[in-house]
């Protein structure tokens, strides 16, 4: 099944969010989802209430003593499994440097314990370009790339255009990609404009379903809940849904 590396270059853009919401959802609907927290600022882990105490027992463990990927694994609300992430994290980089087996040392563990049989996999990259973010990527069968709707996080999703253009160089392929607009507000014209510009520019790339600006989305993490556990009724909710058909539909997370 499906393994997607949501990343952007530019932090606050919504990729946790994002990647939260995906897999709720598809837990909901039986697929039985894994999410996998790369970042070291450990976002997604906090709003799973799955946060350890000791580094060894998140993501960094794995990396740091070897410890494997399902023995990681820890339940969270809403029938959601995370291997969480610890601030720890942010020494990979420093420990390993940035030869081949170094970023392709998630996908090896993915592999050896088969833990992409039967679910999909929802990686929340690191936004920082290193180690751990090029371990999502190379781990991705396919990358989600949100993007709000300001100028800020149109370079920034130019940005990961060029660093996805240049890692296609190394594995010899092209890296299949979506692009998706985030806190889309249609009352600013700026938003439209933004949206006319990428659609310019990525085409058939950038996502049809736009997620609107929303409180019960900004709420939901404070609750330590999903938009689908806070507010199953809200435009989020709704949004959420309508661009998991869409990227079922096309065969992106299937």
């Amino acid at each position: 099944m499906a393994k997607v590396a949501v990343f952007n270059q530019k932090g606050g853009v919504g990729k946790t969010t994002t990647a939260l919401n995906l897999a709720a959802l598809l837990a909901r609907r039986g697929a039985d989802p894994l999410m996998i927290d790369l970042d070291p600022q450990a976002h997604l882990t906090a709003i799973c209430d799955a946060a350890v105490t000791a580094p060894e027992r998140s993501l960094y463990g794995y990396y740091s003593v070897g410890a494997s990927l399902a023995g990681l694994i820890k339940l969270a609300g809403g029938g959601l499994k995370i291997i969480p992430s610890h601030l720890d994290l942010s020494k990979v980089d420093t420990l390993f440097g940035k030869g081949p087996n170094a970023l392709n040392r998630l996908n090896y563990g993915i592999i050896k314990e088969n833990l992409n049989t039967d679910r999909p996999i929802i990686m929340d990259a690191c936004p920082m370009l290193g180690v751990l973010s090029l371990n999502s990527v190379f781990a991705a069968d396919r990358v989600l790339i949100p993007i709000s709707t300001d100028y800020l996080s149109i370079k920034g999703a130019l940005q990961t255009e060029r660093t996805l253009k240049a890692l296609e160089q190394v594995l010899k392929k092209r890296i299949e990609r979506r692009y998706l607009l985030t806190r889309f507000d249609g009352r600013r014209g700026m938003a439209w404009a933004i949206d006319k510009q990428l659609r310019e520019r990525f085409g058939h790339d950038l996502c049809e379903t736009r997620i609107a600006e929303n409180v019960s989305l900004a709420e939901s993490p404070f609750h330590c809940r999903s938009v689908f556990g806070h507010a199953p009724d809200s435009r989020g909710a709704q949004d959420y849904t309508t661009l998991l058909d869409e990227l079922q539909a096309c065969n992106f997370l299937a």
